[in-house]
């Protein structure tokens, strides 16, 4: 495994984004960020500023690097054979790749659901949720896991279908279950940010219409970032939305960033209207 965590030659300025941190908590700022595998480049120079408590989609074709990019934003990709990165990624004016940040806490902070649900096969509906909380907090009693599991199940609108078979192994559930339990073991950690990678990509369209309603009541009192491939699903559910494309280098590149209302209908890059209007891609 290679990391390079240390960004010496690049210039972080979180300062300029201290300021009433208290009214932008769960607001990333990307700044100058590029990616590697190995010798190859996959992403480079994005820079942009994650809205708090709103759904962004990260649109482009296949191969622009939108699944890289997300897994900079809770170093993820450092975790990749060869991952590397430069730049900086802000939470909240705390530069997460710093020398003295722990990633573990930034992945508590920052949770990510792949594009397959991924519930723990061996583990029960009610273990799967609180994975994640047996080995962050080791001290819980049940009770308490009880509370946190049921809470979960909630915020992921799973808990009416699984409330009476939590000792079910979760492997056991439909597809869109699957995802949504993926969705509530995240939560049961508390995260200000949560990243998805194509949730929805494997499911069927009413279990795609109850992701796309759960991400709506999450931004209640979360910040989320969304992978899709779906331009109707961006336009649905997201906020802003950003349109990554390979330049010849074969490089990902942020060509526009905006609110989703606008970029679909007054982009200003005429690269980005010949992608959504599906000339390429």
């Amino acid at each position: 495994m290679v990391y390079n965590l240390v960004n010496d030659n690049i210039q972080c300025k979180p300062e300029e984004y201290m300021a009433n941190l208290e009214d932008r908590k769960g607001i990333l700022e990307v700044q100058n960020l590029s990616a590697w595998y190995g010798k190859t480049l996959a992403i480079k120079h994005i820079s942009m500023t994650i809205k708090s408590q709103a759904i962004t989609a990260i649109i482009g074709p296949s191969g622009c690097g939108k699944s890289t990019f997300i897994r900079c934003l809770n170093r993820m990709h450092e975790v990749s054979h060869g991952g590397r990165v430069e730049g900086c990624v802000l939470l909240d004016g705390q530069d997460i790749y710093a020398r003295d940040v722990d990633s573990v806490v930034i992945r508590r902070r920052i949770g990510m659901v792949f594009q397959k649900p991924t519930p723990f096969p061996t583990m029960s509906i009610f273990d799967n949720v609180s994975a994640g909380l047996r080995l962050t907090r080791l001290w819980s009693q049940r009770r308490e896991l009880e509370e946190v599991v049921e809470r979960s199940l909630h915020q992921a609108a799973l808990w009416d279908e699984v409330k009476d078979k939590l000792g079910q192994s979760g492997a056991s559930l439909s597809g869109g279950q699957q995802q949504r339990l993926c969705i509530a073991r995240a939560l049961a950690v508390e995260p200000e940010i949560i990243l998805l990678d194509e949730p929805c990509s494997s499911l069927d369209p009413m279990a795609t219409l109850k992701i796309e309603d759960l991400m709506r009541s999450l931004t209640e009192n979360y910040t989320i970032v969304i992978v899709t491939h779906n331009m109707q699903q961006a336009a649905r559910v997201s906020d802003m939305a950003a349109f990554l494309m390979i330049e010849e280098d074969r490089a990902g590149v942020l060509v526009e960033y905006g609110p989703t209302s606008e970029l679909f209908t007054n982009p200003k890059d005429k690269r980005t209207e010949d992608y959504i209007t599906g000339r390429f891609g």
